[in-house]
């Protein structure tokens, strides 16, 4: 089975989502807001993608933050902020049979691959 993890009000999430629910695939949603994200969770995301992959420097929150929360980031303080603030993860974060992969694309083989990810 599919995972999704994001925000419902991300517009990418939306996207990902119609798509998915076009093709009928069985898939479950997992809101970072109102299901939580803890550090076991991020973690596995961090070990298949990266922290730099996973961390979105170009959203609204990560232009909110101070300088001194973004001067220094390394793996350690990405976690952290990330964990405190889940509109950093870049998203949609898609988990199949052990495969991930992040971000949406319409043209994006489907279902991932382990090479994939």
């Amino acid at each position: 089975m599919t995972t999704l993890y994001g925000i419902k009000n991300c517009d990418t999430v939306k996207k990902a989502r119609r798509w998915l629910e076009e093709r009928s695939a069985d898939y479950r949603f997992h809101d970072f807001r109102a299901d939580g994200l803890d550090r076991a969770m991020l973690e596995r995301f961090e070990a298949a993608l990266g922290w730099e992959t996973l961390l979105n420097r170009k959203g609204t929150t990560w232009r909110q933050l101070d300088d001194a929360a973004k001067s220094g980031v390394d793996r350690a303080k990405a976690l952290e902020l990330m964990l405190a603030q889940p509109s950093l993860i870049k998203r949609p974060v898609l988990e199949y049979d052990g495969a991930f992969l992040i971000g949406f694309d319409p043209n994006r083989p489907w279902p991932p691959t382990p090479q994939a990810t």
